[in-house]
């Protein structure tokens, strides 16, 4: 038997969402119950918080976790060994039995596919509580959502967690409870909520900034044309598909000058006080994973941690890296959900995965606090399906049955642009990407845009690198008003007084570009004079402006757009 009982004394001090959802789930005692929070808020130390409620009052006798990965696993276990709980993180389908030295299992969502009456048998011969860690991936395929509600129907009670919006598709995830609404579509029901714009207010994750990179790219079709555009400018998805790959090719010039302004803003944020900050470049492939750890090794002159796959090595590797103060970590989607390395502050987001449930957990892995005022800084190409999903940080998603499949970009065309074909793969083989060249587009902050764009290794864009890496929300928010205005004073004052040899008989008409900057400025600005007269966050605010008149986040919307939300704001 298990040496020691459970006890909740050896847990931290429980946040404020944490304590209501206890006493929620405590009240309750139902057999199911779902918790939908934010990467970093905490739902680890939550679930193992119940487990042990329910193990000191004798209401089951184990516990097992279901994660998505093996290094999730070792997580999962050395967080519960922390507060009393054993739980065996080496249990394999062979052993069809636990020790009685456990309190449990850790096993994977493939572990439980694959042999799903293993975790029957185990979790009828003990009263079980069952954890679904990220439990949208019980829908992944069919052969796991089927292994995981035979495994575990006999379970006593079933937690489900999640901290990212749940797939558009139609299968059902199990024990997730559906309720119809009023357009006679399911949606899953949460029993407790705490999103991004909530955990931001109460200081429990960062506030992260966007900064993203526009720049134009060259390439060579399969038919042997050449073709430019610009990244960001409206295209069809084919175009950005390979303008994207264009940009993320580790032989062009984007990637060096994106990643020398991120390892510029990593520097910025270990002067200013997070001497440990670490960054992240998260590759869509291991061959160019790869080749931008030599990048970085080349222009910092310190090599980056390489974690390729979810291998055995893989997860000493994130270990160490978490707890040395090495400068950054390559990774090819591994790192993408779950793993927990606070000190990371800086990411890279040269990955071709557009989807909103891949973004949110890149995103997650930058966002959790250790004290306040700490912030993040990720760059983005400047794609605007990425630019709508950094927009909406703060956006709540459930997961829809039979709902219209339009939500976001086309990832398989990524995929195809990405993929390297062993046979028949003479279009793939014959596209040749000859140049990309980086420059900053907008920053993106709370759903707002600033910005005038900025060439790389200018003082314009170094205003938006040296930001302070010590800043509540606010002061961002203020910060970036700032700096926009003083850019925009700046180009007026180059207008109006050039060179003689420049001057010009009359001044020509404001671009689209700079009038979209205007309008973004004075949009931004009336949001955040309703911020402080009303308290809203400035997401909900702009939320509520997309509500009421329609369009895409600001970072995306069009000159008319912007000015009828202008109108909208002024009339409020």
């Amino acid at each position: 038997m298990v040496s020691q009982p459970v006890s909740t004394q050896t847990f931290p001090a429980l946040r404020a969402w944490q304590r209501k959802a206890l006493v929620e789930y405590l009240r309750r005692r139902s057999p199911d119950f779902m918790a939908v929070a934010t990467p970093g808020a905490g739902k680890t130390t939550f679930a193992l918080r119940i487990a042990a409620e329910l193990l000191a009052d004798g209401t089951v006798e184990a516990v097992t976790v279901v994660a998505p990965t093996e290094h999730l696993k070792t997580q999962w276990a050395q967080a519960a060994a922390r507060v009393g709980i054993q739980l065996d993180a080496s249990f394999r389908n062979a052993d069809v039995h636990s020790s009685r030295d456990f309190h449990g299992a850790v096993v994977t969502y493939a572990q439980v596919g694959i042999a799903p009456q293993v975790h029957r048998r185990r979790t009828m011969t003990r009263r079980t509580m069952v954890i679904l860690d990220e439990v949208h991936h019980a829908g992944d395929s069919r052969s796991w959502g089927d292994g995981v509600k035979a495994a575990f129907e006999p379970a006593v009670r079933r937690l489900m967690l999640t901290g990212t919006p749940f797939r558009s598709d139609d299968n059902p995830i199990p024990f997730v409870t559906y309720e119809r609404g009023g357009d006679g579509l399911q949606r899953s029901r949460a029993d407790s909520v705490y999103g991004y714009a909530d955990a931001l207010r109460e200081g429990v994750v960062r506030p992260v900034i966007f900064l993203a990179y526009s720049g134009e790219t060259r390439w060579r079709t399969s038919a042997g044309d050449e073709l430019a555009a610009r990244l960001g400018e409206p295209m069809t998805q084919d175009l950005i598909a390979q303008a994207w790959r264009t940009a993320l090719d580790p032989a062009g010039d984007w990637m060096p000058q994106v990643l020398r302004a991120a390892d510029a803003r990593l520097q910025v944020l270990r002067d200013g006080g997070m001497d440990d900050a670490g960054g992240l470049v998260i590759a869509s492939d291991q061959q160019s994973a790869r080749a931008y750890a030599r990048l970085i090794e080349r222009l910092t002159g310190q090599k980056a941690v390489v974690v390729l796959s979810d291998d055995v090595g893989a997860s000493a590797r994130i270990a160490a890296f978490a707890a040395s103060d090495d400068r950054w970590m390559v990774a090819v989607r591994m790192v993408s959900e779950g793993v927990d390395i606070p000190r990371l502050a800086v990411g890279v987001y040269a990955t071709s995965a557009s989807t909103p449930l891949f973004f949110a957990q890149a995103i997650g892995r930058f966002v959790r606090a250790r004290r306040p005022g700490e912030t993040a800084s990720v760059f983005v190409p400047s794609v605007p399906h990425l630019l709508g999903l950094a927009s909406e940080m703060e956006a709540e998603r459930d997961h829809i049955l039979g709902g219209p499949k339009k939500e976001g970009f086309e990832d398989d065309l990524l995929e195809r642009a990405q993929r390297d074909e062993k046979a028949g793969g003479e279009l793939e083989k014959r596209f040749e990407a000859l140049s990309a060249t980086a420059e900053l587009d907008q920053v993106i902050f709370d759903g707002a845009s600033f910005g005038t764009g900025a060439q790389t290794g200018t003082p314009e864009e170094e205003d938006y690198l040296g930001l302070p890496g010590l800043l509540t929300a606010d002061q961002v928010a203020l910060l970036l008003n700032k700096r926009q205005a003083e850019q925009l004073a700046a180009q007026r004052r180059r207008k109006a007084d050039p060179a003689p040899a420049q001057r010009e008989p009359a001044v020509a008409p404001p671009t689209a570009a700079e009038r979209r900057i205007r309008l973004r400025r004075q949009l931004n600005a009336l949001v955040a004079a309703r911020h402080h007269r009303t308290g809203l966050p400035h997401g909900k605010i702009h939320a509520e402006l997309r509500r009421l008149c329609g369009g895409p986040p600001s970072a995306q919307a069009t000159i008319e757009q912007l000015e009828e939300r202008i109108a909208t704001m002024q009339s409020l």
